[in-house]
């Protein structure tokens, strides 16, 4: 009996060799350095916040937070302090994919980040995001209402023409950043460090849990599974793409659809009066 094919890009992914006694040091380090300075450091900040917010005298369902917060108070150099924000957080991304990059062996496509299959990946992404949009927001939902979710405030629409770009902009920096690091990086370099798939899966899962954990316990309940989903996906496809289509595209729905949301469910969107602690630095979503 013929052997099933793997994907090409769960094929590319697994071509690399196990790792010996010396590089698995240096992946550790490596690993331990790019969490450091990217997702894991802002999972830690984001820990920290929902500590704070459980200890506050405030209940956590009448806190709010915000995504995408205005940096400035002049539109123009708020614009320009979110450009520069985008840059740098792909910046890390592009550090993250050189660190893959291997003699012989294209990174991106190794990843399955390319542009040779986009028509299926982006039916798939697409498919993937109602997936997981319409489950998250009932999950969103019956957070805030059982008082456990903090209330997820978008920014408004109507500062500046440049407002809904800068949005989509950055959307799809939350989903090469987490689609890539969460999923691309690490599974690669755990695989090389003799990880099995599934422990890969639920530890990034654990870890995106984690870095949105400031918006309270729904959301890490709902980032776990989407975890786990998407992991699951990245092992059956072997690429990377439709997660970042999936991811963006429901990021852009998140951000630019929020005042439709509060029009139609004012009581579940709509941000509460309630004072709340002083804002802890928190990754975007």
């Amino acid at each position: 009996m013929t052997p099933r094919t793997p994907p090409l890009g769960r094929r590319e992914s697994t071509t690399l060799a196990p790792a010996d006694r010396y590089e698995r040091r240096r992946l550790t380090w490596e690993i331990s350095i790019v969490l450091a300075v990217t997702v894991g450091q802002s999972a830690l900040y984001s820990v920290l916040s929902l500590v704070r917010r459980l200890l506050a005298p405030v209940p956590l369902g009448q806190q709010q937070t915000q995504v995408n917060p205005s940096r400035d108070t002049q539109a123009l150099w708020d614009a320009a302090y979110q450009l520069l924000s985008v840059f740098f957080a792909l910046s890390l991304v592009a550090l993250v994919v050189y660190l893959l990059w291997e003699p012989g062996s294209n990174a991106l496509r190794r990843i399955g980040l390319d542009f040779s299959r986009f028509g299926g990946d982006l039916g798939r992404g697409i498919l993937l995001a109602a997936v997981i949009g319409v489950p998250g927001l009932a999950l969103y939902a019956a957070g805030r209402a059982l008082g456990i979710t903090v209330a997820v405030v978008a920014s408004p629409l109507d500062a500046a023409w440049w407002t809904v770009p800068l949005l989509v902009l950055s959307a799809l920096r939350a989903g090469l950043t987490e689609e890539v690091i969460f999923i691309g990086y690490l599974f690669d370099r755990l695989r090389r460090l003799g990880w099995n798939d599934w422990t890969i899966i639920l530890s990034s899962a654990a870890l995106r849990a984690a870095y949105h954990a400031y918006q309270g316990f729904g959301a890490i309940v709902g980032n776990f599974v989407m975890g786990v989903v998407f992991g699951w996906c990245y092992r059956r496809w072997g690429r990377v793409m439709p997660l970042v289509i999936a991811h963006t595209l429901l990021d852009i729905v998140a951000f630019v659809g929020y005042p439709l949301a509060v029009a139609l469910w004012p009581g579940v969107f709509a941000p509460v009066p309630t004072p709340t602690p002083t804002p802890t630095p928190t990754p975007s979503a």
